[in-house]
């Protein structure tokens, strides 16, 4: 298939999944749907920043444009770029091009570390481990892809078919991931022996106690690495240290809860593990442009 004829199917195709899912997400936001996996997002013009806790995912845009911010590294993705989020990460992101008329929308799907893993055990083995690379990356999106994402989103049209149908789309999807340029970096993360799974347990384990108090000799141990070796490794894949990390867990968990919860500044910065409220005003500001206590005069949800 020549560059043009190969061009034009992804075009045809990205037509197709950008009717789907106006059909299924008429309005603006993120829409739930009967595949608990996949969800489908919608905006009729750009946004601001937006802070999240990203876990791991795929994210293929069906129109329009997205920016992505991991620390200081920026990402932008679109129809011709699908994005992979391959380990839990605190992310900004905003959309960049968007209208009523063309608005934003993008197919996410949640990638399951296990099921990545028992397909790996099914199929002939991707490769060996290298070291700890970004945990977010952009591919060039392919025609495999598409086709395999489409049949899974029309699902959507028979929910009969949901049921029988949907893993058998999911798990093609996934092995299409993993043979694709950039695949290896989702069997880093679940071969057990690679420094990259020990990054990910670090990970997992900081999102389940990021109000405790962060030792770095501790969190080594427990993932059976050096500090210094962890502290490298783990820049590696997030692009900051644990320290930085779990600042910014705490700094989402904290705004979350006070524009979604009602929680008064003090409330917050003590409920997500910070001592000092001076120390936390200065942080909190430097992440969100904005100090803790003018968000809470003027509450809304967070998208």
């Amino acid at each position: 298939m020549n560059v043009e004829c190969a061009a034009e199917d992804i075009i045809r195709r990205h037509e197709e999944l950008a009717a789907l899912i106006q059909r299924h997400a008429s309005t603006h936001g993120t829409h739930e749907t009967t595949i608990s996996s996949l969800h489908l997002v919608r905006s009729d013009s750009p946004t601001d920043l937006i802070h999240t806790v990203h876990k791991p995912g795929l994210c293929v845009v069906a129109q329009g444009r997205k920016e992505i911010q991991l620390h200081n590294e920026r990402y932008i993705y679109d129809p011709l770029n699908y994005l992979v989020v391959s380990v839990t990460l605190p992310l900004a992101g905003k959309v960049i091009e968007a209208s009523p008329r063309k608005p934003y929308l993008c197919v996410r799907l949640d990638i399951d570390p296990l099921e990545i893993a028992q397909l790996i055990t099914d199929v002939s083995p991707i490769g060996v481990p290298s070291p700890p690379k970004p945990g977010l990356y952009l591919e060039r999106i392919d025609v495999p892809i598409l086709d395999a994402l489409l049949r899974l989103v029309r699902l959507l049209d028979t929910p009969r078919d949901v049921a029988p149908l949907a893993p058998l789309a999911i798990r093609e999807i996934f092995y299409r991931l993993l043979h694709g340029g950039q695949g290896q970096r989702l069997y880093e993360v679940t071969f057990t022996d690679s420094q990259t799974h020990r990054i990910t347990r670090a990970i997992d384990w900081l999102n389940k106690h990021y109000t405790d108090t962060l030792r770095i000799e501790d969190l080594a141990k427990r993932v059976n690495l050096s500090a210094s070796t962890l502290h490298q490794r783990f820049k590696a894949v997030t692009a900051m240290s644990p320290l930085q990390y779990q600042k910014q867990l705490r700094l989402q968990e904290a705004r979350r809860l006070i524009i979604s919860e009602g929680f008064d500044v003090s409330s917050a910065c003590f409920q997500v593990g910070y001592e000092s409220p001076s120390q936390f005003s200065r942080e909190y500001s430097r992440l969100f442009g904005v100090a803790p206590s003018r968000d809470s005069l003027s509450p809304r949800s967070i998208a």
